[in-house]
């Protein structure tokens, strides 16, 4: 019961009092004292000490209800919690897939700027499984978006794209490769430099990257630099029979023909029929004046292969490439091609 609900009982009870004192004029004399007492009519008395009573219950039942509170506290109301990451995706699964569709029709059209907008989005409610294949397509989308960039000459904003490309997907060859070449481009050599030597330590194996450096070292003069390149690069992946043959390249361009030698050799014992191992041990012997051994070297090349370029494959959908691709012309994937 509350307070205030005791107060209108109390007024309606002054009132209920005042009403029959009026139409009932008795009156009762209580004692209050040996000499001392008053005369009460006599409604008053009786509805009197009814109120008192009720008086008395609402005390107590006040007291009751605030000692059960302090006592036993009711819990807190739960309030509902906002969904977790994975339960958002549940609720708004059909969605993404509306999404997704919308985003590959835009790449269909090459309307990269869309694309992006899509994707971005995709990859915020990506489940964690699931978020670094959508964000190697959100970096796919900024490289083709920086090239486009790149074909209208706003170098500026091609950059832009590129390095949030690189900010998504660290690994992600073809920006590196194209971040470096507009600095290059720019007149700023060393940025460029910085950009693929990033670039080198998140992807090893990367060949055009080691190319645009060996590129560089070559321009400076430093043939030391050019070949600690391949060494150091070997040295993390021993068993690559690509950084192997570009160390190789690397000693008989630098006609260090010995070294150059025996580096093929060791690769032919591990991969007799790489066409590209007999062209180059077909030009070691020919500097060397074995002119007949030399023949022999480059027949065995042509009839293995009519290509000069080491061979790659698509990590995704395992297509084979002659050379290296930013995107797979089979699955249509970015940044999958692998020597």
């Amino acid at each position: 019961m509350s307070i205030r609900f005791g107060l209108v009982v109390g007024l309606l009870l002054a009132i209920v009092v005042t009403y029959l004192t009026s139409i009932n004029p008795s009156r009762v004399h209580v004692a209050l004292g040996v000499d001392w007492g008053v005369d009460v009519p006599l409604m008053a008395l009786v509805v009197g000490v009814f109120g008192a009573g009720a008086a008395l219950a609402l005390v107590l039942g006040v007291v009751r209800d605030l000692t059960r509170a302090y006592v036993h506290p009711s819990p807190a109301r739960a309030l509902p919690s906002e969904p977790t990451r994975v339960e958002a995706v549940g609720l708004c699964a059909p969605e993404p897939g509306g999404e997704r569709a919308r985003r590959d029709t835009l790449i269909d059209r090459r309307r990269w700027a869309e694309a992006v907008e899509i994707q971005a989005r995709l990859v915020q409610i990506a489940p964690r499984d699931e978020r670094s294949g959508e964000e190697a397509i959100l970096a796919g989308l900024q490289y083709e978006l920086a090239r486009e960039r790149l074909e209208k000459n706003d170098r500026t904003g091609a950059m832009g794209h590129l390095k949030e490309a690189l900010r998504v997907q660290p690994d992600f060859v073809p920006a590196a490769l194209a971040l470096g070449d507009a600095h290059l481009t720019a007149g700023e050599p060393r940025e460029a430099l910085r950009v693929w030597e990033r670039a080198a330590e998140t992807s090893p194996a990367a060949l055009p990257v080691l190319a645009r450096i060996e590129q560089l070292h070559r321009g400076e003069g430093r043939p030391t630099r050019m070949i600690s390149l391949y060494q150091d690069a070997l040295a993390r992946q021993p068993e690559n029979m690509a950084l192997a043959f570009g160390l190789g390249r690397v000693y008989f361009e630098l006609a260090m023909l010995d070294e150059a030698a025996e580096q093929f050799q060791k690769m032919e014992v591990r991969a007799p029929d790489l066409p590209l191992i007999h062209a180059y041990l077909g030009a070691i012997l020919e500097r060397r004046g074995q002119f007949r051994d030399a023949m022999e070297e480059y027949r065995r090349a042509l009839r293995l292969s009519d290509s000069v370029e080491w061979p790659h494959r698509c990590a995704g959908c395992g297509a084979a490439h002659s050379r290296w691709v930013d995107r797979c012309p089979s699955c249509r994937r970015w940044n999958t091609s692998r020597p």
